[in-house]
C-alpha cells in the first residue's frame, strides 16, 4: 500500500534522509514523496488539495509574506484546512518548552519530534504509531511540556482529587457534590488534566491511565 508523504524542510538532504529510513518500515508500505523547501513552494502545493497521507514540516522555513505565511506553524494551519484527513507532523530543532507547548496548543499535531534527538529507530517507531491512528511526541517533547505546566499548578490538590476518585471508578457527573465544586468547574479541571497528559481528547480512563503511567496514583 502506498503512503503519499509530502515532506516540508529547506534542507533537501534532510528530506532525502527521513525519506530512506521510512522505506524501511515495518508494515511494508511504499513511500511517494513529494517535496517543498519554502513556505511558498508548500502553500502552493496544500492549496491545490492534491490528497497526502501525512505531512511532514519544519518549523523554521523561508516565509511567503505575499500569503502571510512566515513558518512550519501557518503551514500547518493551513494544511488542516485543505487537506484535512492528512496526519500533521511537526519537525523542530528547538527544544524550548514554551515553544513546543504553542505548537501543541495551536496546531494539535498527530506527531511533533525534536531534530536533535530522534534517532531513525524513533523516526520508524513514530510513523508506525501515527499510521495507526495515535498521536506521537517525542520523549524530548513530553519531558518539556510537562515541566513547564508542573509549574502552572495544572495538578494542585483539587485536579489530584479528581484524578483519584476517576481511578475509584467515580462518575464525573458525581464528583461536584463530593468536591463541593460546580459541574463546569470539573470539566475545565478536567481539560487541564488532559493538558498536562496531552490527551486533550482523552477519555476518564485516559486519564486514569496515564496518572498511573506517571505515578501519581
Amino acid at each position: 500500500m502506498k503512503q503519499q508523504i509530502l515532506m516540508i524542510d529547506d534542507h533537501p538532504s534532510q528530506i532525502e534522509g527521513y525519506k530512506i529510513i521510512l522505506e524501511y518500515n515495518k508494515s511494508g508500505h511504499e513511500i511517494v514523496v513529494t517535496t517543498a523547501y519554502n513556505c511558498e513552494s508548500a502553500h502552493n502545493i496544500i492549496v491545490s488539495k492534491e490528497r497526502f497521507d501525512m505531512i511532514f514540516i519544519d518549523r523554521s522555513l523561508p516565509p511567503y509574506p505575499e500569503k502571510d505565511i512566515y513558518s512550519g506553524e501557518d503551514l500547518a494551519v493551513l494544511a488542516k484546512k485543505y487537506i484535512p484527513k492528512a496526519k500533521i507532523v511537526m519537525l523542530t530543532s528547538h527544544p524550548e518548552a514554551f515553544l513546543l507547548y504553542n505548537i501543541v496548543k495551536k496546531i494539535r499535531p498527530d506527531g511533533l519530534l525534536v531534530k536533535s534527538d530522534f534517532t531513525a529507530d524513533e523516526l520508524l517507531n513514530a510513523f508506525e504509531i501515527l499510521l495507526k491512528g495515535e498521536i506521537y511526541y517525542s520523549e524530548t517533547v513530553k519531558e518539556s511540556i510537562k515541566e513547564l505546566l508542573s509549574t502552572e499548578d495544572y495538578l494542585d490538590s483539587y485536579n489530584r482529587q479528581i484524578i483519584t476518585l476517576l481511578s475509584q471508578g467515580v462518575k464525573t457527573k458525581n464528583i461536584p457534590e463530593i468536591l463541593n465544586l460546580s459541574q463546569s468547574a470539573v470539566e475545565k479541571r478536567k481539560a487541564y488534566i488532559k493538558d498536562y497528559f496531552l490527551i486533550e481528547k482523552g477519555t476518564d480512563e485516559d486519564i486514569v491511565r496515564e496518572a498511573r503511567k506517571r505515578g501519581f496514583i
